[in-house]
C-alpha cells in the first residue's frame, strides 16, 4: 500500500494523465513558478527575521 491507500499504480496513472492534460512545457513552467515563489518566500522571512534582530 502507498500513501493512505493509494497505489503506486493509481499515482502513475494519475502522473499519466496529468502530462497528457498540460503537456510537459506546461509543467514545467509550473515547476520552476512554484520554485520561484518558494525562494522569494524564503527569502522575504530571512529579510525579515533579519530586520527584527536590527530593532531588539
Amino acid at each position: 500500500m502507498g500513501l493512505g491507500g493509494i497505489s503506486v499504480w493509481q499515482l502513475l496513472i494519475v502522473l499519466i494523465i496529468v502530462v497528457l492534460l498540460f503537456g510537459t512545457r506546461k509543467l514545467s513552467g509550473f515547476g520552476s513558478d512554484l520554485g520561484g515563489a518558494v525562494r522569494d518566500f524564503k527569502n522575504a522571512l530571512s529579510n525579515d527575521h533579519r530586520s527584527a534582530g536590527d530593532k531588539s
